[in-house]
């Protein structure tokens, strides 16, 4: 019996000892680990109303007067377009490779940046011109018929999603920075008398909600798509895809 009482009393603190490094370890583990983002539908309320104001607005006696408020406040006062929106609309997602690149990280490295921007683009890219094509909608300049919704805008609000999702835990600025870029990427395309503020709404609410998509089924595409072998050779890729209301592309570095 007192064999057993001193064998306890050795083994105990031994096992104790070994468990609370194995918590510590765990601990550790899950603090390196990235973040999954789940789905909330709260989340969607904020995209699916700008969305569904565009839509509304294309048979809405009332919106319609709005939007042609606007423009025609912009007929009167525009003496010369500014085109600075076609670059603005790319300053929020370079931002986070900028931002990466100088040594100030975000929640993800390069390499899945990239697997999320470019999903991100390609859903907000895909939704934009079918849109397009399927509506029809003449721009308020007259010059074609393929105004709803924004691809500029949708594409600055996917951007500016991006780098708040990156980088909100670091300062609530950088996201709000690129929110105020994207919205006056909104501003700029009716200035311009290119776009009816419910081409804007809606384009906006399809670039946040693509980049939130991007981020859900990030962690799938990783583990399914991405996956790497053990002992593979790092490699660093950055994407740029654009869309400019017309054409799509995009370009791609990878450093091996």
């Amino acid at each position: 019996m007192i064999r057993r009482l001193i064998l306890f009393l050795v083994l105990c603190p031994l096992t104790l000892k070994a468990q609370k490094a194995q918590n510590e370890a765990d601990t550790i583990v899950n603090a390196v680990s990235p973040k999954v983002h789940n789905f909330k539908a709260h989340y969607l309320i904020v995209p699916v109303a700008l969305i569904g104001y565009g839509i509304i607005g294309q048979d809405n006696g009332q919106f319609q007067k709005i939007n042609n408020s606007i423009r025609n406040e912009v007929v009167e006062d525009i003496d010369q377009k500014i085109t600075i929106d076609d670059f603005m609309q790319y300053a929020p997602a370079a931002s986070v490779f900028a931002l990466n690149l100088s040594g100030v990280k975000g929640e993800h490295d390069l390499k899945d940046c990239t697997i999320i921007m470019a999903t991100s683009y390609l859903v907000m890219s895909s939704t934009v011109l079918s849109l397009k094509s399927f509506t029809h909608v003449q721009r308020p300049d007259g010059s074609s018929y393929n105004s709803f919704p924004s691809g500029h805008t949708a594409t600055a609000f996917a951007g500016a999603e991006f780098l708040w999702q990156e980088y909100k835990d670091k300062s609530v600025w950088y996201g709000i920075s690129g929110y105020i870029v994207a919205t006056g990427t909104g501003m700029f395309r009716m200035y311009n008398n290119r776009h009816w503020l419910t081409d804007v709404a809606a384009g906006a609410g399809i670039g946040i909600l693509s980049t939130k998509f991007a981020y859900w089924v990030y962690p799938f595409l990783k583990e399914k798509v991405f996956k790497g072998n053990k002992g593979e050779k790092k490699v660093t890729a950055m994407a740029m895809p654009f869309y400019n209301g017309e054409q799509f592309g995009g370009a791609m570095t990878i450093r091996f």
